[in-house]
């Protein structure tokens, strides 16, 4: 395509030139003949006066010395009564020529060996026309005509190449876009998501790279999701493998129940392995659309009566509060069962069997707080936990179970919080926001609780207080 637009801005710009060197060349060699003979007639009109003035052969050769040259001006009188021809200079001219000059009374030019001659006619004062002649050598008349075509010639070469430069520029222009484009392509298709166009170029081209980065986003953002849905699932097949384990922890001794308790660890191990493959998901549960979402008080009565069978078996005292009136959030019911497994299997993962632990509900106007709290022995290292919950998971944990958690409340404009609950253990406050606006940052330890009959309720660090 470069060489395409090339080889076209070339013909076209020659042809250009073509059609206005050539004329502009014949114009210039015209030029160069007209100032010739203009300059042989200013000679003969030099003569003229002294011509009608005196004949004398003496006084005109002066006249004509001063004029010309014998070699380039000659003067022609005709026989007049007793006084003879006179010829002064160097003739070239035919007789003919000069007889018909004379005759007709106007000027006239010739054709000479070496060049042309103007013959001008007088009138003289004894009525007899005498005739000049001044002879224009080749030379005279293609004198400079040589510069001006060289001159003409570099200017139409000059604008050939430089047409032919910008041309070649403006494909660069046009082809480097494009082959960036199917650059991108290629790489795309090999599987390097990074793969990205420079938005550049002329505007369709640029287009076209808008939207193939576009495009290129959407396939990361799929492919995220596809990765987000394997690891929730995944992580979802922890809850029914920690009640797997805890049963398989009572079965004593004995080459079965070892058996149990090895496969039960070998599936815990493969579900980690997938977790941690898909660890870099993204975020997709804020639920779309007027009324969507979920009643977060019927999530949590919902999950509170799957764990509290196993709180029953480990001998663990459960509280719930704030399920007793709907309470919408704008997340999906799915996620948020999820985000509740994560936090009430941690409770059963990481605290001894007997140990208490508690969820409540706060609905308030713009935002809806959910705090799991337990009365274990708590986190020592807040900070090492929230991180792992961005992502950096450890051996023990694939931290997934807390940003599934972050992630879920973000999506609403809200975030998480570890703190020290008032049963004595660690509290995780889940900040969902209502409307969209991002959350007031607070510290990490955001809790001191107070009991009060028939609830639990917090006072948190922040400047609004929730009913």
């Amino acid at each position: 395509m470069r060489w395409a637009l090339v080889k076209v801005s070339l013909a076209v710009t020659t042809m250009v030139v073509l059609a206005f060197a050539v004329p502009l060349g014949l114009v210039i060699r015209e030029m160069a003949r007209d100032r010739a003979f203009s300059n042989a007639e200013r000679q003969a009109a030099a003569v003229a006066p002294a011509l009608s003035i005196t004949t004398d052969r003496d006084q005109l050769e002066r006249v004509v010395a001063s004029a010309g040259s014998d070699s380039g001006m000659a003067v022609h009188i005709p026989a007049s009564g007793k006084t003879a021809a006179v010829d002064l200079g160097r003739r070239r001219a035919a007789d003919g020529d000069i007889a018909t000059v004379r005759r007709l009374g106007r000027a006239s030019t010739t054709e000479v060996p070496g060049g042309s001659t103007l013959l001008q006619p007088v009138a003289l004062s004894t009525g007899e026309i005498a005739v000049v002649e001044v002879y224009v050598p080749d030379s005279e008349v293609t004198n400079g005509l040589a510069t001006a075509w060289a001159v003409l010639a570099g200017v139409g070469i000059a604008l050939i190449v430089g047409s032919v430069a910008v041309a070649d520029r403006l494909g660069v222009r046009m082809v480097r876009p494009a082959q960036r484009l199917v650059e991108g392509a290629h790489e795309l298709g090999e599987g390097k998501l990074g793969a990205r166009v420079p938005e550049e170029g002329p505007t369709e081209l640029r287009l076209a790279a808008v939207a193939f980065n576009a495009m290129a986003d959407q396939v990361v953002q799929l492919l995220a999701n596809e990765r987000e849905l394997a690891a929730d699932l995944s992580h979802r097949l922890r809850t029914p493998l920690t009640v797997l384990r805890l049963n398989a922890a009572s079965l004593g001794d004995g080459p079965a129940a070892e058996q149990t308790r090895a496969a039960v660890a070998q599936l815990e191990g493969e579900v980690d392995t997938i977790i941690r493959t898909a660890r870099d998901a993204k975020p997709q549960t804020v639920a779309a659309g007027p009324g969507a979402g979920c009643d977060a008080a019927e999530v949590v009565r919902e999950r509170m009566a799957f764990w509290s069978a196993l709180a029953e078996d480990e001998g663990r005292k459960v509280r719930v509060a704030g399920v007793d009136r709907p309470v919408r959030i704008p997340v999906a019911r799915a996620d948020l069962a999820a985000a509740l497994d994560a936090l009430l299997g941690n409770v059963f993962r990481h605290t001894p069997e007997g140990t208490a632990f508690a969820v409540d509900v706060h609905n308030g106007e713009d935002a809806v707080i959910v705090l799991v709290s337990d009365a274990g022995p708590g986190i020592a290292d807040p900070e090492a936990a929230m991180a792992r919950g961005h992502g950096s998971g450890s051996a023990g944990s694939t931290g997934l179970g807390l940003d599934i958690v972050r992630r879920l409340a973000e999506s609403t404009g809200g975030d998480v919080r570890i703190g020290s609950s008032v049963l004595g253990g660690t509290e995780v406050r889940l900040w969902i926001q209502l409307d969209g606006r991002a959350p007031v940052r607070r510290g990490h330890r955001g809790a001191v609780r107070r009991r009060r009959p028939g609830r639990l309720v917090s006072t948190f660090n922040r400047s609004r207080s929730l009913p």
